[in-house]
């Protein structure tokens, strides 16, 4: 996997093979296939085992400090080499890969999405956020911004961005302190 990600990054994902994975390995190509059916496959395991990142949401009682924090790390992640520009080739293959899009979706997204979706269900009950807040809505509004500008724009996601993002979102949602 290691071999495989040296070489994304030299040539690009576009120009990845499994034969010159094997060849930089030094391993034959039926090694590489028996365990991987193919380059978007062997590309998926290793990006997502690269990660060392921590992601998970922190319980400190401030469910803005928490979220900044957690965004704070994507940020990092995203923006350095190797992870980063390998994520986008990532999601870009899984634009017309349903398999590596499943995948990704279940291996990555989901446990990401409901990493927040719980940290902020917790924030809820504990009276950090009014009882009508929509959380799968705020998720989608926290994450959307940040796959725009990794994505589309390739914007820098900077703490000032963060801030501003979570600002928008919860300005004016937190409970009512006299109902």
């Amino acid at each position: 996997m290691q071999t495989a990600l040296d070489l994304a990054r030299e040539v690009g994902y576009a120009k990845l093979s499994m034969e010159a994975v094997a060849a930089r390995a030094g391993v034959g190509k039926d090694t590489i296939y028996r365990r991987w059916p193919s380059k978007a496959q062997l590309f998926l395991d290793a990006v997502l085992g690269s990660r060392t990142t921590d992601l998970e949401h922190p319980d400190t009682g401030d469910i803005v400090a928490d979220l900044r924090e957690v965004m704070t790390r994507v940020a990092d992640l995203l923006a350095r080499p190797p992870w980063g520009p390998l994520y986008q080739d990532l999601i870009g293959e899984a634009q017309h890969n349903p398999e590596v899009a499943a995948a990704l979706n279940r291996r990555f997204i989901q446990p990401q999405t409901a990493d927040t979706l719980a940290r902020l269900e917790r924030a809820k009950a504990q009276g950090q956020l009014a009882p009508d807040f929509d959380l799968d809505l705020a998720f989608e509004i926290l994450s959307g911004p940040l796959y725009f500008r990794l994505l589309i724009t390739q914007q820098p996601i900077t703490p000032a961005y963060i801030d501003r993002l979570l600002h928008t979102l919860f300005a004016g949602m937190a409970p009512d302190p006299h109902p």
